[in-house]
């Protein structure tokens, strides 16, 4: 094999034929790559002829882009087969090298030493301290081609996937996986300035926000000094242990509350981020001044009405402080603070804490007011995901069909839906497990309203059709904002 040779040959051709707005996947780049893979190789111990195959591969692995953009590995593949038998490769050898070349094309999944390490060596620059200038011309190179439009999403891109990546060989983890987090930290702090100066620049915006905010805790505070003190009813969460608190030693409830949020306000900077932090915060402190203004006026004595009314209000409350990008309890950090510590889930952690909370209710109170305050609890609840999805509810509608034709031209046509296509495979019945057939899995999102009219329709094309459906919790864009009539 003659590397020596072939290195001039190919580099020569590149200079000469590369487009000239192929600012990253340059000469340089191969060249670079090359003696990536082959520090990476003399580290990890390879040497004698799976060296050679190996920076061959490194030096034609792009070469591809002289023909095309869009399938350059393939393109390279036919590069090496054309050129390097006359090098004194082998056929076998020529091979091999194409399949390192193969494993650039992303997303890798590299199985033998070699592999890994070529896809260590081609991203070998995302730990390095030129990460920011060769990403440049790599926004440059990708703008060009109509990949990426603007510098913002490069940069989200650019976060997802360092955030994604990870290095393979024992070297690449030494040297570049520390500068890799760098510059990842980096990246997203960028990324959060940007939201942040875009949020900025939208002070229609932040009003709107804090006058949800403000609207959010005049009902949460009527809901507190108009049913549940009064009545020494409770409700859940970081709520419901400042009424206990309240009821038990006769402290300021205002005080209480905001005293109790403060450390989840803390935790919330480090787990969610500054600006949930400090609006959660803002709602807090609104809270405690509104409970300290609003006087102890009982609405009603009627137990039932004072736990669902009660419950009902201060849902509203807390789901319109959560639309607004805050919260008013601290409960739901604390279980995702204590989610990456245990193996409970969210649901768990916030059920056990409430448990704990309508228990001490119970031995205090009397078991008669712990059974109204979780019909209370459960009235919020259902009040706040009322809030926060919305009016309306969206369902997403998967159909698998052998007359899936029929049924696409009839769900845009006929319902008025926009739809996505997957393509599967449908079949493999018990006992005739070997037939199956290629078919097209449709997928839309309609109105709960319009559920059954879908049914109807697919059912009328076909009734033995596969359909299921799923609460969609927000949604967005498309045609699901069209009004139909029913």
């Amino acid at each position: 094999m003659q590397f020596d040779q072939v290195y001039s040959f190919l580099i020569q051709k590149l200079e000469a034929n590369l487009p000239a707005y192929l600012t990253y996947h340059n000469v340089g780049h191969t060249i670079g790559v090359v003696e990536a893979a082959e520090h990476l190789a003399q580290c990890e111990g390879v040497g004698g002829e799976d060296l050679v195959l190996l920076k061959t591969a490194a030096l034609f692995h792009d070469a591809g882009y002289m023909q095309a953009f869009t399938g350059h590995e393939e393109q390279s593949c036919i590069l090496a087969r054309m050129h390097l038998p006359d090098f004194g490769y082998t056929p076998e050898q020529v091979e091999k090298i194409c399949r390192i070349i193969m494993v650039t094309h992303l997303p890798s999944v590299p199985e033998d030493l070699l592999e890994k390490i070529m896809c260590d060596a081609d991203l070998y620059y995302l730990g390095t301290e030129q990460y920011n200038e060769l990403a440049g011309k790599l926004f440059k190179e990708f703008r060009e081609a109509g990949i990426v439009k603007a510098s913002f999403d490069w940069l989200l891109k650019q976060v997802e996937f360092i955030s994604a990546h990870r290095y393979y060989t024992r070297t690449a983890i030494n040297e570049r996986e520390p500068g890799k987090q760098k510059n990842l930290e980096h990246l997203k702090s960028k990324l959060e300035a940007k939201i942040t100066e875009s949020h900025g620049n939208k002070p229609l915006e932040i009003v709107q926000d804090l006058l949800v905010t403000v609207v959010g805790v005049i009902f949460a505070g009527y809901a507190l000094k108009g049913f549940l003190v009064p009545n020494h009813f409770f409700d859940g969460g970081i709520t419901g242990i400042s009424l206990l608190i309240h009821e038990l030693y006769h402290f300021n409830l205002a005080i209480v509350i905001v005293v109790m949020n403060l450390p989840f306000i803390i935790v919330s900077y480090f787990s969610v981020g500054l600006r949930f932090a400090f609006r959660t915060m803002i709602s807090v402190i609104l809270l405690g001044i509104c409970l300290t203004l609003l006087p102890d006026v009982a609405i009603t004595t009627d137990k039932l009405l004072i736990s669902i009314f009660g419950g009902v209000f201060l849902g509203i409350g807390v789901g319109l402080i959560m639309r607004s990008g805050a919260a008013l309890d601290g409960i739901e950090v604390l279980a995702l603070y204590t989610l990456k510590r245990t193996s409970f889930t969210i649901t768990e952690i916030i059920l056990g804490i409430n448990i704990l909370i309508f228990s001490v209710a119970a031995f205090k109170f009397g078991i008669e007011t712990a059974l109204y305050s979780v019909l209370t609890y459960f009235s919020a609840t259902r009040c706040i995901d009322y809030v926060v999805e919305g009016i309306q509810a969206y369902t997403g509608v998967t159909i698998i069909s052998g007359k899936s034709e029929l049924i696409k031209y009839q769900l845009v046509n006929d319902l008025g839906r926009g739809i996505t296509v997957y393509k599967g495979e449908r079949g493999f019945l018990p006992g005739k497990f070997e037939i199956s057939a290629d078919c097209d899995i449709i997928f839309t999102v309609i109105t709960r309203l319009e559920l059954r009219k879908l049914k109807n329709l697919v059912y009328n094309l076909d009734p033995n059709a596969f359909v299921f459906a799923n609460t969609i919790k927000e949604a967005s864009g498309g045609v699901i904002k069209r009004r139909h009539h029913h």
